[in-house]
């Protein structure tokens, strides 16, 4: 499971966290493995199942 960027950035701005959000943009890879940041994502207080990319058909 890989969790795109883009869908971090997208929740923290939406709880008005702009500096977390802008730091995970020049940080975090386009394609972030969970298994790898779960300290972070536990920080930032996201959960990656809700993030998580829909399955390819």
């Amino acid at each position: 499971m890989r969790i795109a960027r883009d869908r971090i950035v997208s929740a923290l701005r939406d709880r008005g966290q702009q500096v977390r959000a802008d730091w995970v943009e020049r940080e975090l890879p386009e394609r972030v493995n969970p298994a790898e940041h779960t300290g972070l994502l536990a920080t930032l207080r996201l959960d990656p199942a809700d993030l998580a990319d829909a399955p390819s058909p």
